[in-house]
């Protein structure tokens, strides 16, 4: 008898086959003595469409909603049915004793995994393996300690209950939304909350009125004559204790008359302190730092880090909230520091073997670790030259990180002094680096902006040698990036119209809008969508947003319903709530939304509308700015034409060296660049060839290719798009 393992990719599948001694191929998996190892493609079933339920519900009435289908259905997803009955007849053959889930170890890769059990009806025992890396070493000891499939239940029944959920939200309020307004508008928990957040940001902007503010600096030094060392003093207002005021007659007034007053250092301290190393890195941070470095979305990110745990093999699991680790990953460190320990970090890595690791709090926490423990390089030897230079950013940035938490903190002198010119108090700080410690780890590092105080003492007097004030201006928030995106979904307390500490503990606990496995997909659904616009790294809203949001309800706004639902959710997964009960709670909303949709009053209006009219229905064409490119596409939903008008590519301007956009189609397609620069296509593959540097001639008909396919398509609707398979969280 075998087992048949369940992989929810094939390159998973390949990988433990491997291991596991399997190599014969067959139709849909690999088999061997003792096991057979089948896959997914990402998930072979969904939940139904809500035509599979009536034929009536493909066209979009509003008599139709809400639509409340109880027990909601399973079905095959066509474009992977194939393999999907490949594993049927697998898990059907009469020597399979039992079933191995081997999909991610997390809530989505159980639910990967049990719709397509259910589908199958199958009645064998479940097994699963829970591991954090696809090395050899990770697979073999997970298939020695595998768990019974009836120890996640919970989590699949939470998996459940959030895409049952979603559907029944989702599917209700943005059908109810198209059909009251004739608009391509769909909404959902997570997406529409975080539309929210990015309209407050943008209306603060607009609201903001900058204000000068004042101070006075006082370059002092030792002596009057030779070349003295100098110190600035910074004025400091002791009622406030601020370095500043808004007043600028008062820092006039206080100027004039402290000329030609000598400083009196009536207070002098000195500190050692000590700096520790960041945290490891949990996806949300490692996207935020790959956006701030290299301008990388979140999902391509996401992507990259993908293919460093699947393909490489040389990065733990990138799906994780955490940022610590569990103190039976310990005792492997030194084995991965040896793996890693390759190229750059040779040196970093050798040091850290002839040491003892010492395990402390600070970066070692069982209790703050859920699923998985930080993203952290795995036992396996790194091959660098093999990697692609983005693939390469991202793996330097987790191994850095990794090697930085296991050195000694950086350790530092800190001066700090008070002053006295006439009745007014000025300071000063400096600091000097003693130890770089972990700082060492990094090629670059950015020293702190303090100055070197000489040798000092308490009642030693200053001479005085220029007061100058200084001004400035407040400035507004900052735009949104998916960098500052990404932290604001994860804490959106400032947000939150209720927030009450019960609230704000649940958004604490349940990490914010959305999961670290969503929020790259969320944002991308947005762009796609035509909600958001990129303005070179700065996400603003669009118009259709902005009355999206006066049209929804309220409550959708609110980032306290999706934190509530991820609460109960959670609860749902420790087996501590009913799951029935939540459904039937969520139905009952679903209705009310529905129905309050139905009931409102007020009008949307398209406001970039082009004269140009759609080649297939005859409507005139709606001006959209995708996230790299801008587009035309019909304001009819079922007929879904779009093409693309220009795209921003990769190529660099000759003169200015920003990237430049490419407009036009066939022979006629034209670089253009913001500087005026402008080159057609020929012309630039042309020199390209010639330098033989930058972009490849294979780089450009892979782009031209993807371009191609891109302007030629013409689906049911991006809006058709975005609610296939909808997952709102």
């Amino acid at each position: 008898m075998k087992s048949l393992v369940l992989a929810e990719k094939p390159s998973v599948a390949r990988d433990i086959a491997r291991v596991l001694h399997c190599s014969k191929t067959i139709h849909g998996g690999i088999e061997g003595e003792t096991y057979i190892v089948t896959w997914g493609l990402g998930h072979l079933v969904t939940l139904a469409d809500p035509e599979k339920y009536e034929e009536r519900y493909k066209t979009w009435k509003m008599e139709d909603l809400p639509m409340m289908p109880n027990p909601l259905k399973l079905e095959v997803i066509s474009q992977t049915a194939k393999q999907y009955s490949a594993v049927k007849a697998l898990l059907h053959r009469m020597d399979v004793k039992e079933v191995i889930i081997a999909t991610d170890a997390g809530r989505e890769g159980e639910l990967v995994a049990r719709w397509i059990l259910e589908k199958a009806q199958n009645k064998k025992p479940v097994k699963r393996l829970w591991i954090s890396s696809v090395t050899d070493k990770a697979i073999k000891e997970g298939f020695s300690h595998l768990r019974d499939g009836k120890e996640y239940e919970n989590l699949y029944r939470a998996a459940l209950c959030r895409a049952q959920a979603d559907w029944l939200v989702g599917i209700n309020a943005t059908r109810a939304l198209t059909c009251k307004y004739n608009a391509q508008l769909s909404c959902g928990r997570v997406q529409t909350p975080t539309l929210a957040m990015i309209a407050k940001r943008e209306a603060e902007i607009k609201q903001f009125r900058p204000q000068s503010y004042y101070g006075l600096t006082a370059i002092c030094s030792l002596q009057e004559d030779g070349n003295p060392t100098q110190i600035q003093l910074n004025w400091k207002d002791t009622k406030s204790g601020t370095s500043s005021t808004f007043q600028k007659e008062k820092i006039e007034a206080i100027k004039k008359e402290l000329d030609k007053k000598s400083a009196v250092i009536i207070q002098l301290s000195k500190t050692k302190k000590k700096t520790f190393a960041p945290l490891l890195y949990d996806l949300t941070e490692l996207q935020r730092e790959a956006n701030k470095r290299y301008q990388y979305s979140a999902k391509q990110t996401l992507n990259i880090m993908q293919r460093l745990y699947e393909t490489h093999k040389v990065l733990t699991y990138p799906r994780t909230d955490s940022r610590y680790l569990t103190s039976d990953i310990v005792p492997t460190i030194k084995e991965r520091l040896k793996a890693c320990g390759a190229g750059p970090y040779k040196s970093f890595a050798g040091k850290l073997m002839n040491k003892p690791i010492s395990s402390n709090a600070s970066f070692v926490n069982n209790a703050k670790v859920s699923d998985h423990h930080a993203i952290i390089p795995t036992e396996q030897f790194v091959q660098l030259d093999r990697m692609s230079m983005e693939e390469r950013r991202i793996y330097d940035l987790v191994v850095r990180r990794f090697l930085a938490v296991l050195y000694p903190a950086a350790e530092y002198e800190q001066t700090s002094l008070q002053a006295q010119i006439g009745n007014e108090t000025f300071t000063a700080k400096g600091m000097v680096l003693l130890e770089k410690g972990w700082k060492e780890v990094y090629d670059t590092m950015e020293e702190e902006a303090l100055q070197s105080i000489p040798s000092l003492e308490k009642g030693m007097k200053l001479l005085v040698r220029q007061l100058t004030i200084t001004e400035g201006k407040t400035k507004p928030p900052a735009y949104f990036t998916e960098a500052t995106l990404l932290s604001a979904m994860e804490n959106p307390v400032q947000y939150m119209q209720d927030t009450s500490q019960k609230n704000v503990q649940i958004l604490k606990e349940t990490g914010g809008l959305g999961t670290v496995a969503t929020r790259a997909d969320i944002i991308e659904k947005l762009f796609h969508s035509f909600f958001l616009e990129k303005k070179g790294n700065e996400i603003h809203i669009t118009s259709k947003a902005k009355q999206l949001l006066d049209l929804v309800p309220e409550d959708l706004r609110k980032p306290e319903l999706t934190a509530d639902w991820e609460w109960k959710l959670a609860q749902i997964a420790k087996g501590n709530r009913d799951s029935r009960q939540f459904m039937k709670e969520i139905r009952s909303y679903a209705a009310e939304l529905t129905d309050e949709i139905k009931a409102g009053e007020k009008t949307f209006r398209y406001d970039n509308i082009t004269n140009k009219k759609c080649p297939n229905c005859g409507k005139q064409l709606l001006a959209v700015n995708g996230k790299n490119s801008k587009m035309l596409v019909c304001q009819d939903r079922e007929c879904g034409y779009r093409e693309v008008v220009s795209r921003t590519s990769n190529a660099r301007c000759p003169v200015c060296h920003k990237k430049m956009e490419l407009v036009g189609k066939g022979e006629s397609r034209m670089f253009t660049c913001v500087c005026g620069y402008r080159e057609k296509l020929s012309k630039f593959q042309e020199r390209r060839e010639k330098e033989g540097k930058n972009v490849s001639k294979k780089d450009i008909e892979r782009y031209m290719k993807k371009q191609k396919t891109q302007e030629k398509q013409s689906v049911n609707s991006v809006f058709a798009d975005a609610l296939k398979n909808i997952k709102l969280d």
